[in-house]
C-alpha cells in the first residue's frame, strides 16, 4: 500500500496510509501494554507520567482518524447502506475481540488462582462478581455490562464504530456542526451523566461512549481533513504558544506534590461553587475537561511539520510502525500478555529482572506477532494480484490467439 510523504499540504490518496497514523497507534499500543503491566519501574516513563491524560486518548483519536480515511471515501455521494454496513461489521469485530480477550483473561486468571495460589486477583478488578453471582456474571460478560479492570475499551470502541458512519457523514457536510454536536453532547453526558449501565454490579461503563465520542470525533475531523491535504486544527502561532504553555504546566502539575495539593484544594471550592465534575476535576470515564485540553494540546503540538513527520516515517521508526498497522490484532494480543504478566507478579513477586522479561519481551512477542501477519498480508495481496492478472491477460490487446486444441496462446506482449 503506498505511503503519504510527510511533506505538508499534499492530500492523502485512497488506499494510501500517512505513516505518522500508523507510527503514533504503534507507540499508544506499546505505552498501554506497559501501563498494564503495573508496578514495573517502566511504567514510570510512559505518557501518563507526564500530563493529565494517557494513551488511551491517542488510541480513540486514532481510531476516529483511521474510520475517517477507510470509510470516508465510501460516502463522499452521501450515506449509503455499504459504508455503514463496513463500519457496524467492524463494531462486530470489536465486539468478538473483546469475547475473545475477557475469555483468556478469565481463563488466565482462574489458572494463577487454581494451580499456583494466586487467588488474591480474584478479589480484583471485576472477577470477585464470578465467584458471587457466577450465572449474573456470565450474562453481563455477555452483555457488556460487566467489563474486566484492563480489558474494558474495546465495548467504548464498539460502540462508537456504530455510529462512525453518521458521524463521518455529518464531518463531511458540515465539519463545524459536527464538532458542536460532539462537544455538546459531551457536556450533556457530563451534566446528566449519561452512561451505559453496568450488570450485576450498579454504575456505568469506565469508558463511557458518550464522552469518548468527543475525542473519537475529532479523530474523524482530522481524518477528513487529512484526506484532502489540508488540517482539522490551522498552523497558527499563538495556538502553538497556548497548547505549548499549557503542556508545560500540565507537566508541572503532575510533577510537583506541592501544587497537585493546591490544585485539589482549588478543585474542592469549585465544586462547592456549583462548577460541574467534568469541566474540573479529572475524571477519565467521563473525558473531564482538563484530560481532555492535555491530549488536545499534546496532538496538536506533535501534529506540526517541523520534524515530527520525518521521524515518524523514519527507518528507526519501522518497528513502531510495524505495531500501528496491526493495531486491533496487537492490542488483543497485548491484553492477553498484559494479564499474564500480572498473574506471574502476582503469583511470584520479584525486581527488575523480572519486570524486564515481562515488559521486553512481551514487545518483542508483539512486534514479532506483527511481523507474521505483515508477511501473511503480502502474501496474500501478491498472490491476489497474480490471480488478477492471469485473468486479466486473456483480455490484453492482441493475446487472444488460440491453438488449435482449444487452448489460449498469449501473444509475447502479453506474457
Amino acid at each position: 500500500m503506498p505511503k503519504l510523504s510527510p511533506a505538508a499540504g499534499s492530500a492523502l490518496p485512497v488506499g494510501a496510509r500517512d505513516p505518522r497514523l500508523d507510527f503514533f497507534r504503534g507507540l499508544s499500543l506499546l505505552m498501554i501494554y506497559i501501563n498494564h503491566v503495573p508496578g514495573t519501574v517502566y511504567e514510570n516513563f510512559t505518557s501518563r507520567n507526564f500530563g493529565l491524560s494517557d494513551a488511551a486518548e491517542g488510541f480513540v483519536f486514532m481510531s476516529g482518524c483511521a474510520a475517517a480515511l477507510a470509510y470516508g471515501p465510501k460516502m463522499k455521494q452521501g450515506l449509503n447502506w455499504a459504508a455503514v454496513r463496513k463500519g457496524w461489521g467492524r463494531s462486530w469485530t470489536l465486539y468478538l475481540t473483546h469475547m475473545f480477550t475477557t475469555i483468556w483473561a478469565i481463563a488466565i486468571v482462574s489458572g494463577a488462582a487454581l494451580w499456583f495460589g494466586g487467588t488474591a486477583m480474584l478479589e480484583q478488578q471485576g472477577y470477585q462478581v464470578m465467584g458471587s453471582d457466577p450465572l449474573a456474571f456470565m450474562i453481563g460478560i455477555a452483555t457488556l455490562g460487566h467489563q474486566l479492570g484492563y480489558v474494558n475499551i474495546l465495548p467504548m470502541y464498539a460502540v462508537l464504530m456504530l455510529g462512525a458512519p453518521f458521524l463521518i457523514r455529518l464531518g463531511q457536510r458540515n465539519p463545524l456542526l459536527l464538532l458542536l454536536f460532539s462537544i455538546g453532547f459531551w457536556a450533556l453526558s457530563g451534566l446528566f451523566r449519561f452512561d451505559l449501565p453496568n450488570f450485576p454490579q450498579e454504575g456505568g461503563w469506565f469508558f463511557n461512549p458518550f464522552s469518548w465520542q468527543m475525542i473519537f470525533s475529532f479523530g474523524i475531523l482530522t481524518g477528513l481533513a487529512l484526506r484532502h491535504g489540508h488540517r482539522f486544527a490551522p498552523l497558527k502561532g499563538w495556538l502553538i504558544w497556548v497548547a505549548a504553555i499549557w503542556v508545560a504546566i500540565c507537566l508541572v502539575w503532575v510533577k510537583s506534590e506541592t501544587i497537585k495539593a493546591g490544585v485539589g484544594e482549588y478543585v474542592h471550592h469549585l465544586r462547592d461553587l456549583g462548577v460541574p465534575f467534568f469541566l474540573v476535576e479529572f475524571d477519565k470515564t467521563y473525558v473531564s475537561l482538563p484530560r481532555f485540553a492535555h491530549f488536545i494540546a499534546l496532538a496538536y503540538l506533535l501534529s506540526l511539520p517541523w520534524g515530527v513527520p520525518r521521524f515518524a516515517a523514519s527507518k528507526a521508526m519501522a518497528p513502531v510502525r510495524l505495531l500501528g498497522r496491526h493495531g486491533l490484532q496487537v492490542f488483543a494480543a497485548s491484553t492477553v500478555l498484559a494479564i499474564f504478566s500480572q498473574a506471574v507478579k502476582q503469583v511470584h513477586p520479584a525486581g527488575f529482572g523480572q519486570d524486564s522479561v515481562l515488559i521486553l519481551g512481551g514487545l518483542a512477542i508483539l512486534w514479532a506477532f506483527a511481523g507474521i501477519r505483515d508477511r501473511i498480508r503480502q502474501s496474500d495481496k501478491a498472490r491476489a494480484e497474480a490471480l488478477h492478472a492471469r485473468h486479466a491477460a486473456p483480455h490484453a490487446p492482441g493475446a487472444a490467439a488460440a491453438t488449435a486444441d482449444g487452448k489460449p496462446q498469449y501473444a509475447a506482449a502479453a506474457r
